[in-house]
């Protein structure tokens, strides 16, 4: 109520004592109006009404709370029964009152002498008044939601608010803003009697004006008698005979409203021109200014008065209106005679007991002769001319500013030629922009031989028409567009509505003249088809009609031709990376003004319907622009496709209230989208924020003719419907023949869809329905469209190659749910008829099923809308959709996917990692005996649970859930079988393990028994120079003579072999097996050979020819290497990878450094190889030379030589007694010293077990640390805290920035060993650079936990036994068992028995112990740190195990990796880009040229081909999966991006790759010049936007 209450202090209170009471009376009853509506302190927003709401979704009768709410829904749907809503009363007012009598009392007459019960009964049973809630609303609603209100009105043909006093204060408002954006299209008779067809906006429109109003009070209904001339099936002023009408109206009295007559050109129209009606409520005697204004403003003045007599108070201004010479008409209510002219153009009807159809005729007639004899119009404009009262858009500052802005635009217009005003206004969009759309087309479908240079061809013409468009000039009116739209935002949407106003103003006149002519050239080239003249007049007559279409075309001009104009600017400075000269603000702004407008409600252009090109950019931009402003918000995209004018926009906008352009000449060209907004209370009912609605222009529009193909339908079908989430399918009738073309085209779309796993929901809509509501007549029609829908499957089936037979095949539809009928939209013909409340009963059903599928999508976040467009223009753009479909959502989700199985994989090797080490000792301290896999699981559990937990949680609340879901079956089936092989693998190592311990027995025993030897020696020596010799020199003397002395007698079993010569151990045993194969002069790696011809040869010749040509032929193919196809290099390379891969693992399970060198593991190696080779040929129809046994052996020794050498320096280091005793010199000199200085044993026993802890506390560091490493390297390096792409951008980037083309090579050849090599010089590099600040940190942790639980295992053991040291000794190595390798069996030999102090064996224990630490940590360095870890405890080798355990599979054209993270996943391979052939090796047949094609262009080429095999006939590329093999398997989407990386690579190593290949970079394959632009740096960013 505030916003009234401030006005009403401002009112002068001149008034009698009993005009101030009535004052204050009807106050109080307005204030109750808006109290019980819950209108009082509230501005109704019209954001807020249009937002998707609960109440939007129904509309019945409601109480007073919703009463507002379910108008103003009703309202918006075109519902004219918005006026009749009842209100729910409770039931104390809701019955009749009465008497109770007894039956025998009862008598008829009583009824006439019954009173009511109370006054009070029926005050509270009075409704509101419709027409009080009516303008209630339009009092609170701001401007935007008043101007909706008005335009729906006048679309459900109710008479308009034309003066409105304020409730309060009573002052005058005419609310011309409301009217602006109302056009009505009328036709009449000229004087030729041909039928005219008018559009203006009614605002402009000058029409007669016939003026309704009444002094003092009548029994006749003035409303009902004005209804009856305009159209009498139609109540279109509210009258007191209307349902729901009350006694009471306390908002009506003084209110005028204006309605207007249209003719339809008929005979039988009431009035032959359009006509304007106004229509004074209440006394006219009470509201003076509105009598004044009206009066004069009129044709006609038509007054009801109770009687004619002077004595009324309103005699005197009735005599006024009678000596005027203006028209007048008196119908006198108590008056019963016919109609009398007393005086010329002036008219007398009397009302009482008159037939109200012959009544309404006399007046019609009256009212058609005034209007003959007077030439007075009207125009509403001309309202806001008269003095006092209060025009609402100048009154409203911004609105004002607004206008000015918005005049200031269009002077730039005057006395332009409409049908140039584009081409001059608008340059960017115009030709320039056309070609651009062609030959980007022609770019995606390349056609000739040199596909490279083609396309690098069309790349710089696009370029050149991107400069052309640049150097276009603005014009001021686009300049002064953009520098409005920056100044202020506040005035924004006005500024916009006002353009779109005055634009619609401006063009709507010359459209109608066009479309005039338009109708009569057509009717001419029938006339002549019909009589099939193909005259020269019939061409001109056909040339004539295409000019007046282009001229159509070129005349229609709206903001979404400035927006457009604006997408061009920003496309054309995007491309050139520079901001225009005469753009006042940065081009990079741009897409914020169409951003904003969006939010404000406003459509924006998303496919250009002239150019039929989606601006991609600029689109993409507007998007970027949405979710900086929204946020992270989820839309629901609603796409409609119908033929064209079957109502598609009509049928938006009621069902939303949106603004998409539904005016004659107006078709919706291209698609357009516009966002709704979800109110808080339903967002718990849906999981969205926004509905995203796309229209589309109708499918066949006429418009198009002449360049209109079916493809053009096909290609905007396929685009909104895998836009939307759900698309409505229009249909217009019920005719199958006529839907069955779009029907083919929808069934298509929706069977792409499928095609490319995207699933979309659909409703078919049946507009213009006869009898919706017979049932009978529904099933059958259901029926026949899904025969037709069947029948639309099979033929599109057969279009896109696939089996698919029914529409249920191909989409989830239910016909009885998915398809409605929706009755025809007007209740009667137009232009007079109001909309069928039956046709806005079916849109509320319609939005309900919409809502109601809705609710079980979760839609697409805006940035994955921003995605879906790019794709699916793209795979468009190509022609062949499904198989050019790239789907970046769905590959993105699946990489973040990836990422998420990289981290639980990591999780589950991690945790294992952990239990293998803590097994591994306990199986070296001899306490446990075998590893059961049982055991394993059972320690994995609780790993195994998270991981469960985390893969649950990922796939059920992620954003993409919805996407994921496809792949939560195969990944949980895939971590269950990882967890499997890890326990499998982890319980085959522990078991080799143990293996290896009962074998290294004697070793171990040997090296105990050294160690115990010399302890005991020199044990004796101290006990026998303890009294003999007090200085430290001849103690040390004493010492070192011992010393030299039994380290002689060290016996030895086998002599050691100090140096092993892996090389020359394989050339021996291969020298033996193939001796007519030269292995000592090898230097062939074959992980690196160009080709494998020359290693193998054909199994079968031909069987009839003799011996002697079988040998030539053999010799023949082995002396020139007969090439083989490349599907049979790829099936020998990955065979020689996987072999490599498996000795490797061999090689690791011989644990040299344990078990020692020996070279029947040489010999194991070759027998696995010479197997493998054998099976390999089993397989194949060649046969594989001696050479290549050989070069493959020695290839992979060669590759393991260093890490056999490394791993027996260990062992020799651990094994050697000479060695191993002189390591052990010191610590056997500190106990022999304290021997001799009388030392207990109990002291020298706890100095003893420090010593022995030294080394496997020094290894259970080295290894903690390594793990911890390597998990922190997982989280925190750059390279290594994703998945394998991520680590490959990562290679990429080192490659790049080195430019070492011998690095290039060896990555491109084998990838893998490359990768491993990455990871070790990443991990390298991280230990050297951290190794302060994380490395030595983490050891110094680790040393103080072990040092922690060593000192606490001793502290246990002293507590609960103290008495025998063997049973101290078993407690304590059980304790530390877990983490160390340390048992009873260490100290075995050594005579403890009479230690009996155990807590000075503790304290000693303490004092040591932090000096070995120390020790220990003083060793820590770089140097050290992978020295001292076996090569499967190494942090680079825990993450080559994880990255390196997945798909290897290179592209069978250019060898880049698939990047599946899981190895022998499902489905194709697939890389994210694809790279040029030529590092590759190939060239173009018959000559020595590189090739220079691209695996994503190469495929959308139509001719270009490729030979598989040699001797075979060329393939397409587009159809490469029909090579079979390798090429089957791989996914391969045409994309013709930039991808600079290895354009860049190809020019800048040109020479070097010519030098390796001893080819060039010639005659096709040249190098494009477009290529040699890409900088370094370019290509390492590039990286970044790819991968």
């Amino acid at each position: 109520m505030e916003i009234f209450v401030r006005e009403l202090h401002l009112t002068r209170r001149r008034t009698t004592k009993m005009d101030q009471i009535n004052t204050q009376k009807k106050r109080r009853l307005i204030e109750d109006l808006f109290h019980s509506l819950h209108l009082n302190n509230k501005r109704l927003c019209a954001a807020e009404i249009l937002q998707l709401s609960a109440h939007s979704l129904h509309s019945h009768e409601s109480c007073a709370e919703e009463f507002n709410k379910i108008f103003l829904q009703k309202l918006l749907t075109m519902d004219y029964r918005a006026r009749y809503i009842q209100m729910k009363e409770t039931s104390k007012n809701h019955h009749a009152s009465y008497r109770d009598t007894s039956e025998d009392e009862a008598d008829i007459f009583d009824i006439f002498k019954a009173k009511p019960l109370s006054n009070e009964v029926n005050s509270e049973s009075e409704r509101i008044h419709p027409m009080d809630v009516q303008m209630a609303v339009f009092h609170c609603a701001d401007v935007f939601l008043k101007q909706l209100m008005v335009t729906k009105l006048s679309q459900c043909q109710y008479a308009l608010p034309l003066l409105v006093p304020h409730p309060f204060t009573r002052q005058i408002e005419f609310p011309l803003w409301t009217f602006r954006q109302i056009n009505k299209s009328w036709k009449i008779r000229n004087k030729n009697n041909e039928i005219i067809s008018q559009i203006q906006p009614i605002y402009k429109a000058k029409t007669p004006m016939v003026f309704f109003f009444r002094f003092g009070s009548v029994s006749s209904s003035k409303s009902q008698l004005m209804n009856s001339l305009i159209n009498e099936k139609h109540n279109t002023f509210f009258h007191r005979n209307c349902s729901g009408s009350s006694r009471t109206r306390v908002l009506m009295d003084g209110l005028v409203e204006i309605a207007w007559f249209y003719p339809s050109g008929t005979y039988d129209d009431k009035f032959s021109e359009c006509v304007a009606f106004c229509n004074l409520h209440g006394d006219a005697g009470d509201h003076e200014k509105q009598l004044q204004i009206l009066t004069e403003m009129s044709s006609v003045n038509v007054v009801l008065l109770p009687q004619l007599d002077k004595s009324d108070r309103h005699a005197e201004k009735i005599q006024n209106l009678f000596r005027n010479g203006k028209p007048l008409i008196c119908l006198i209510a108590e008056d019963e005679s016919d109609v009398t002219v007393p005086k010329k153009g002036k008219f007398k009807i009397g009302l009482k007991g008159r037939n109200q159809s012959d009544l309404s005729e006399e007046l019609r007639r009256a009212i058609n002769d005034c209007l003959s004899k007077s030439s007075s119009t009207f125009r509403l404009e001309d309202v806001s001319k008269q003095e006092d009262i209060r025009v609402d858009e100048e009154d409203d500052n911004d609105c004002r500013r607004g206008r000015e802005a918005a005049e200031q635009m269009m002077s730039l217009l005057e006395k332009k030629d409409l049908t140039e005003i584009k081409e001059s206004f608008l340059p960017h969009q115009g030709k320039l922009w056309h070609q651009w759309s062609q030959k980007n087309k022609e770019l995606h479908r390349p056609q000739g031989d040199e596909l490279e240079m083609e396309i690098s061809e069309k790349k710089k013409y696009l370029k050149r028409i991107r400069e052309r468009q640049y150097e276009c000039n603005i014009h001021n009116f686009m300049v002064f567009f953009i520098k409005d739209m920056h100044l202020c935002n506040e005035k924004n949407r006005y500024y916009l509505k006002w353009l779109g106003i005055f634009l619609d103003e401006y063009t709507s006149k010359d459209i109608s003249v066009l479309h005039h002519k338009y109708d009569e050239t057509w009717s001419a080239l029938v006339k002549l088809k019909e009589n099939n003249d193909k005259s020269e007049q019939f061409k001109s007559e056909q040339a004539k009609l295409n000019k007046i279409s282009e001229d159509l075309q070129a005349a229609t001009f709206g903001l979404e031709h400035i927006m457009r104009e604006i997408g061009q600017i920003y496309e054309s400075c995007s491309s050139v990376k520079k901001n225009k000269k005469d753009l006042q603000v940065h081009f990079s702004s741009l897409p914020n003004l169409a951003a904003e407008m969006m939010i404000s409600g406003f459509p924006l252009e998303l496919m250009d319907g002239d150019a039929a090109h989606v601006p991609v950019i600029w689109i993409s931009a507007v998007l970027d622009k949405l979710i900086h402003k929204l946020g992270k918000q989820r839309v629901f995209v609603l796409s409609v496709l119908g033929i064209q004018s079957s109502g598609k926009s009509t049928m938006l906008n009621a069902m939303f209230g949106l603004q998409f352009a539904v005016s004659a000449g107006r078709c919706t060209r291209g698609a357009f989208m516009q966002l709704i907004r979800v109110s808080d209370e339903m967002k718990t009912q849906v999981n969205f924020d926004y509905i995203l609605v796309v229209d589309t222009e109708g499918l066949r529009a006429l418009e198009l003719a002449g360049r209109s193909t079916r493809d053009h339908d096909n290609e905007l079908a396929t685009f909104v419907v895998g836009l939307g989430n759900m698309t409505l399918i229009n249909i217009f009738g019920e005719n199958p023949a006529e839907m069955q073309d779009i029907l083919q085209i929808v069934v298509q779309a929706f069977l792409r869809m499928k095609k490319v796993k995207l699933s979309p929901s659909c409703v078919f809509v049946h507009q213009n329905v006869s009898d919706v509501t017979a049932r009978a007549k529904n099933m059958d029609g259901r029926r026949r469209l899904q025969d037709t829908l069947d029948k639309m499957t099979n033929l599109a089936a057969k279009d896109e190659v696939c089996d698919e037979e029914c529409f249920s095949d191909v989409i989830r539809f239910d016909v009885q749910q998915d398809v409605m009928y929706f009755a025809q939209l007007w209740e009667g013909s137009p232009p007079m008829a109001p909309p069928n409340p039956k046709y806005c009963e079916n849109i509320q059903e319609l939005k309900e099923t919409i809502m109601s599928h809705a609710s079980e999508s979760r839609g697409m976040m805006l940035k994955d809308l921003k995605h879906r467009i790019e794709d699916l223009w793209e795979a468009l753009l190509i022609e062949r959709f499904v198989f050019s479909f790239r789907n970046s959502l769905e590959i993105s989700v699946y990489r973040k996917l990836e990422t998420e199985y990289s981290k639980w994989s990591w999780s589950l090797r991690n945790a294992m990692m952990e239990t293998e080490n803590k097994l591994h000792n306990q199986i070296e301290n001899e306490s446990i005996h075998e590893v059961k896999e049982t055991y394993l699981q059972r320690e994995m559990k609780n790993t195994s649970d998270e991981v469960k937990k985390s893969m649950s949680e990922f796939f059920e609340k992620d954003t993409d859930a919805t996407i994921l879901i496809q792949w939560k079956t195969s990944f949980q089936i895939k971590i269950k079988e990882l967890q499997e092989n890890i326990v499998r693998e982890t319980q085959r190592k522990l078991n080799e393990i143990l293996q290896q311990r009962d074998l290294k027995k004697k070793i171990d025993a040997q090296r105990t028994q050294h160690e115990n030897t010399l302890y005991e020696k020199s044990k004796e020596l101290a006990l026998y120079l303890k009294y003999k010799a007090n200085d430290e020199k001849t103690l040390k003397r004493e010492f070192d003579d011992f010393w030299e002395q039994s380290v002689i007698k060290i016996p030895r079993d086998t002599p050691v072999v100090r140096d092993i010569d892996i090389i020359r151990d394989v050339k021996f045993l291969l020298g033996d097996i193939y001796k007519s194969v030269p292995v000592d002069d090898w230097n062939y790696d074959i992980f690196t050979v160009e080709s494998y011809s020359g290693y193998v040869i054909s199994k079968n010749p031909p069987k009839r020819v003799s011996k002697r040509v079988r040998l030539f032929f053999r010799n023949v193919a082995e002396k020139f290497k007969c090439t083989r196809s490349k599907e049979e290099e790829a099936r020998i390379k990955s065979f020689v990878t996987d072999v490599s891969q498996q000795t490797d693992k061999m090689i690791q399970s011989f644990n040299i450094s344990k078990m020692g060198y020996n070279i029947s593991y040489i010999q194991q190696l070759i027998d696995y190889i010479k197997t493998r080779v054998a099976e390999q040929e089993g397989r194949v129809k060649y046969m594989f030379k001696n050479e290549f046994f050989v070069d493959l052996v020695l290839s992979i020794c060669m590759r393991a030589n260093k890490m056999i050498t490394e791993q027996y320096r260990m062992f020799i280091n651990a094994n050697d007694p000479e060695i191993y005793v002189n390591k052990k010199r010191e610590e056997y000199y500190s106990i022999f010293q304290k021997y001799c200085h009388g030392s207990t044993s109990a002291a020298i026993f706890g100095e003893i077990i420090c010593q022995k802890l030294k080394e496997p506390i020094e290894q259970s560091v080295y290894k903690k640390t390594a793990r911890d490493l390597a998990d922190e390297m997982r989280s925190n390096c750059e390279s290594l805290n994703g998945n394998r792409s991520n680590l490959e951008k990562r290679i990429l980037k080192t490659l790049a920035e080195e430019e070492d083309f011998d690095k290039y090579m060896n990555y491109i050849k084998t990838p893998r060993d490359h990768f491993k090599s990455s990871i070790r010089d990443e991990v390298s590099r991280y230990i050297t650079d951290k190794f302060s600040v994380s490395v030595f940190p983490k050891m110094k942790e680790n040393i103080k936990l072990l040092q922690q639980k060593i000192m606490r295992a001793a502290h246990q053991s002293t507590e609960f036994v103290n008495r025998d040291v063997g049973l101290w000794l078993k407690s304590f190595t059980q304790q530390i068992s877990d983490e160390l390798i340390f048992s009873e069996k260490d100290i075995i030999g050594l005579k403890h028995d009479d230690v009996d102090d155990f807590e000075l064996l503790e304290d000693v224990m303490r004092q040591e112990l932090p000096a070995i630490m120390f020790e220990i940590s003083s060793r820590f360095n770089t140097e050290t740190f992978p020295v001292k870890l076996d090569y499967k405890h190494r942090p680079d080798e825990l993450l080559i195990d994880h990255f390196c355990q997945c798909c290897w599979v290179q592209c069978p054209f250019c060898k880049a990796i698939c990047t599946n993270t899981i190895e022998n996943h499902d489905g194709d391979h697939s890389v994210p880009f694809h790279r040029v052939f030529g590092p590759n090796g190939w060239f173009y047949k018959t000559t020595t040229n590189l090739s220079v094609d691209i695996c994503t262009s190469a495929v959308a080429s139509s001719t270009l081909s490729f030979y598989h095999r040699p001797s075979d006939k060329p393939v397409l590329f587009k159809e490469y999966r029909s090579a079979g093999g390798v090429y089957a398997d791989w996914r391969i989407t045409p994309d013709l991006s930039e991808l600079p990386y290895w354009k860049w690579f190809v020019w800048r190593f040109q020479k070097d790759m010519e030098k390796q290949y001893n080819k060039t970079f010639e005659g096709r394959g040249k190098i494009p010049d477009e290529w040699r632009k890409f900088s370094k740096q370019e290509a390492i960013e590039s990286l970044d936007q790819y991968m």
